[in-house]
């Protein structure tokens, strides 16, 4: 596949582009092969180094140029030693550690570690020796640099997690540890009564637990994109129907839900379960942090976001409460976005989205009309290849 349809290496000079483009040697093979796919080291995502059989830099690109804050033309033909001084974290000069040039004649490269550029700024760094013939002398060195951020970020995340874990965690095994010792310790002191409400508080907090685990094993799903779906016809607009009465029957007034629907309604081909789980999240978030009347609109739908308009069956469900501000609508589908309110552990609407976009549909918050939030989600058809051939 061609990256760039016109134009070669020679032609995206620094000076051609007007911008501070890396910089290489026109006879550098690797380059000379980039040429003929059309594709500029400067296009490339990560940081590109590459040296000669003598160890002399002939290509640094942008985004090289970029993570390590030296200029391509400081570089260019000069050892990679000095040009990319390297140190492990011991602080032990990297080059000569580790002798890309000599050494075991079998090595085919490094694989990727964190080093410190000069300043301490640590980078990840990846080699490859390529060689004329197995054992043969490294003819060329080709390096590739990456920023840390990204792994800081996912790090961090993770530290997040955990963090929320162990508190959620604490506040219902606590409880669930207390009553249950007491009970224990004092069974016959208690009148049948007391026992049921204890019994009961310890329920309900194994149930709070066990939602817990069951988002955890849902996010590594997603992270990891092995979340299963067992498509299935979905009667989507019963499932809506099924989640209002039993708010209805555990208290709420029926007049807080309104229903609409517009027909006629592709058949849906989805997981009912992960359906369920999301409408059943979309209607606990309008009912406990919104206000007023809670209105779930079912309707047909066109999924725009492909080469072709793919039908489908949207969903929406808004409140009359707060909504969600303008600064906070991008953060919506982020781990651990609670909202101005306290409570859950804020995974509910991150595990949504990864449920629609499993089923390759899509899903949006905004402002209600009547100001509240607005979340509507998309489903393709999904409809398997036999009866879509039909």
């Amino acid at each position: 596949m061609n990256v760039r349809t016109s134009g070669s290496v020679a032609d995206a000079t620094p000076a051609a582009a007007g911008a501070p483009h890396g910089s290489h040697e026109p006879d550098d093979p690797l380059v000379q092969g980039l040429t003929g796919l059309c594709l500029h080291p400067d296009d490339l995502p990560d940081g590109l180094v590459v040296a000669d059989e003598d160890g002399r830099v002939t290509c640094f690109n942008a985004a090289a140029s970029r993570i390590t804050a030296v200029r391509p033309d400081e570089a260019i033909g000069r050892p990679l030693e000095s040009a990319l001084p390297l140190e492990d974290l011991d602080g032990r000069r990297w080059w000569p550690l580790t002798d890309p040039y000599g050494g075991p004649a079998t090595r085919v490269g490094q694989p990727e570690r964190n080093l410190l550029l000069p300043g301490g700024r640590e980078v990840l760094v990846s080699a490859r020796f390529v060689r004329e013939r197995p054992t043969g002398p490294v003819r060329r060195l080709v390096i590739q640099l990456r920023g840390t951020d990204a792994r800081r970020r996912t790090e961090r995340s993770h530290a997040e997690l955990i963090a929320t874990v162990a508190h959620e965690l604490r506040s219902p095994l606590t409880s669930v540890k207390g009553f249950t010792a007491t009970l224990l310790a004092k069974w016959e002191r208690f009148t049948d009564d007391q026992k049921r409400l204890m019994l009961e508080t310890v329920d309900a907090d194994a149930d709070r637990v066990t939602r817990l685990i069951a988002e955890l094993l849902d996010i590594s799903r997603i992270d990891s994109g092995r979340l299963e779906l067992r498509r299935q016809p979905v009667d989507i607009v019963a499932a809506v129907r099924r989640h209002v009465q039993a708010y209805t029957t555990a208290g709420h007034r029926a007049d807080r839900f309104e229903v609409k629907v517009t027909d006629p309604l592709p058949a849906l081909w989805a997981d009912p379960d992960k359906v369920d789980q999301v409408l059943g999240n979309l209607l606990e978030n309008a009912v406990r942090h919104g206000e007023g009347r809670v209105t779930i609109e079912v309707a047909p739908a066109l999924l725009k976001a492909r080469a072709e308009d793919t039908e489908g069956t949207a969903v929406t469900v808004s409140d009359e409460g707060p909504g969600i501000p303008e600064e906070s609508m991008s953060r919506v589908f982020t781990r651990f976005w609670r909202g101005s309110k306290r409570g859950g552990t804020g995974l509910g609407l991150y595990i949504v989205k990864g449920i629609v976009e499993a089923h390759g549909g899509t899903i949006t918050v905004e402002r209600a009309a009547s100001g509240g939030a607005r979340f509507r989600f998309t489903l393709p058809v999904g409809a398997p290849a036999f009866l879509s051939q039909a």
